[in-house]
């Protein structure tokens, strides 16, 4: 059998020129990747027939690749550079030659590092960074991924686009996340109704319909704040809707404020302006206000103290007119 690999290399040899250390090297390589490749699946095998979330089974697919890959591409360094000292002075020439041409790609991997090690966002988080929003679907070395939400779709809604952003963005870029460690936000509907509404009555209907909407989402959000203030310096007092009062150049605005799933804003707000409409329209002294014209009579509709004299009222010398002597025109 031996002979036989001699000779098949000898003739390889000289039929291509191509030494057989060199062919013993290429065909050592070629069996490492697939030993590699080999053990990786039968780890994966075992693993996804004891795990079935799809998240734990999508992180043993990445780390056993990141760590196949790197095992063979060490294995194969050593077949090829004789010696541990060589192989040692040919990474470290290697590293350095790479931080300086690809400076990109090496920001990248360190921003993956980060990632990986400080967790500023996870897989499923909701996040807005470098100008784009949306739900964390991939994490790599050189980039992560995200659905994207918003943009020119209303309310945090997915546009169904997927944005591939780089690594390094986490050192260069502020993140902003929207659900780790509390998971909650708060939202505001502006309710803006006209100066002859009865503003009072309206701001009570409008509390029932918030804490209605809102069923146990403070309860939830206290323990999550609870939980949440053990590692920052964050904490709030009150966890449920308020209803705040101000005035606008076209009528009394009622703010309706709450907390709520950043993933139901859109829900949340449609229910609120569902019960809000149907409220409203049995009240007859309430009325949304939009934007129009209209005159205003002051003698008649100001304060009784605040009114002007009507003119007809104010005098035979209101409503007089300069007539002259009789002889001059």
């Amino acid at each position: 059998m031996d002979t036989a690999a001699v000779g098949a290399s000898r003739l390889v040899e000289s039929l291509t020129g191509v030494s057989s250390d060199f062919q013993f090297k290429v065909l050592l390589s070629a069996l490492v990747v697939l030993a590699v490749m080999v053990v990786r699946r039968l780890v994966l095998g075992v693993v996804f027939q004891r795990v079935d979330q799809p998240r734990v089974r999508y992180r043993w697919g990445k780390l056993s690749g990141y760590v196949a890959t790197l095992v063979a591409l060490l294995l194969i360094i050593n077949i090829w550079i004789e010696g541990i000292p060589s192989l040692g002075t040919f990474i470290g020439l290697l590293t350095a030659g790479l931080a300086i041409a690809l400076k990109d790609l090496v920001a990248n991997v360190a921003g993956w590092l980060f990632i990986m090690w400080r967790r500023p966002f996870d897989l499923g988080d909701r996040i807005q960074i470098a100008g784009h929003s949306g739900d964390v679907v991939d994490l790599r070395i050189f980039q992560f991924t995200l659905l994207e939400i918003g943009n020119w779709v209303d309310a945090d809604q997915s546009t169904g686009r997927i944005i591939h952003v780089p690594n390094l963005k986490v050192f260069s870029e502020p993140t902003a996340n929207y659900t780790a460690q509390f998971a909650f936000l708060w939202h505001e509907v502006p309710v803006l109704l006209t100066f002859e509404s009865d503003w009072r009555k309206a701001k009570s209907i409008l509390e029932e319909i918030v804490n209605e909407a809102v069923g146990d989402v403070p309860q939830q959000a206290e323990r999550a704040m609870r939980d949440a203030s053990r590692t920052l310096l964050i904490f709030y007092q009150k966890f449920t809707p308020i209803v705040y009062t101000t005035v606008k150049d076209s009528g009394v605005l009622l703010t309706v404020r709450y907390l709520c799933n950043p993933r139901h804003r859109r829900g949340t707000t449609q229910a609120l302006w569902e019960g809000i409409l149907e409220a409203f329209a049995r009240h007859p002294d309430i009325d949304l206000a939009y934007p129009t014209q209209r005159l205003y009579v002051n003698p008649l509709e100001g304060k009784p103290d605040a009114r002007a004299p009507l003119p007809w009222l104010a005098g035979e010398d209101a409503m007089s007119v300069p007539r002259g002597d009789g002889e001059g025109r």
